[in-house]
């Protein structure tokens, strides 16, 4: 949650005043939804909330031609002091991303090799496509009329998604190669132990 409230104060305080149509159209366009997890219909909740806690400021309701009358937002001085916290600590705090990957990793012996190694190539496959969608998007002029470092975030899920994809290869190889990946005796005994 703090990621989202950072992101549409520091939409709303870069493009006010603002409604939250257009809060929800931008970040949209930076693909939001599928990086940082900004649902778009919790994007009005959101600006409702942060106006209630005093860090946005609604503006009288501006009606265009036919169009329903849409409230505009400004940011506060409180508002930005805590955007400004936010971007700060997520800035400079490195935090794990739960990744539910890592969950069904935690129980690959259960899973046969061959199935193991075939869902690794799957997951490696799937990861280059995507970083081919991400490449597509920087070199096609669909960034043209994005900031810059909307193109640096593509840049670094590329980078991630290519070490993933070769990683999961490697350890497909090393499966496919025989190696026994299966719970230790050991493990196993601390594990029966500590149930008994």
């Amino acid at each position: 949650m703090s990621a989202t409230r950072m992101m549409i104060l520091g939409v709303v305080s870069w493009l006010e005043p603002v409604h939250g149509y257009d809060v929800r159209r931008e970040l949209l366009s930076w693909s939001a939804d599928r990086w940082a997890n900004v649902q778009p219909g919790s994007i009005y909740h959101a600006l409702r909330k942060l106006a209630g806690e005093g860090l946005l400021r609604e503006l009288p309701s501006e009606q265009v031609g036919a169009r329903p009358a849409r409230t505009r937002y400004e940011i506060t001085e409180k508002g930005r002091a805590e955007f400004h916290r936010l971007l700060s600590d997520l800035m400079w705090d490195v935090k794990p991303v739960a990744d539910p990957f890592a969950s069904a990793l935690a129980f690959l012996p259960a899973v046969p090799p061959d199935e193991a190694a075939a869902a690794l190539r799957q997951r490696a496959k799937v990861l280059r496509t995507t970083v081919e969608g991400f490449r597509s998007a920087a070199t096609s002029g669909w960034l043209g009329d994005k900031p810059p470092h909307v193109g640096w975030m593509f840049e670094l899920f590329g980078a991630r998604g290519d070490a993933e994809a070769q990683w999961c290869e490697r350890i497909a190889d090393r499966i496919e190669s025989g190696a026994s990946y299966t719970w230790s005796e050991e493990a196993a005994d601390t594990s029966s132990n500590n149930q008994g």
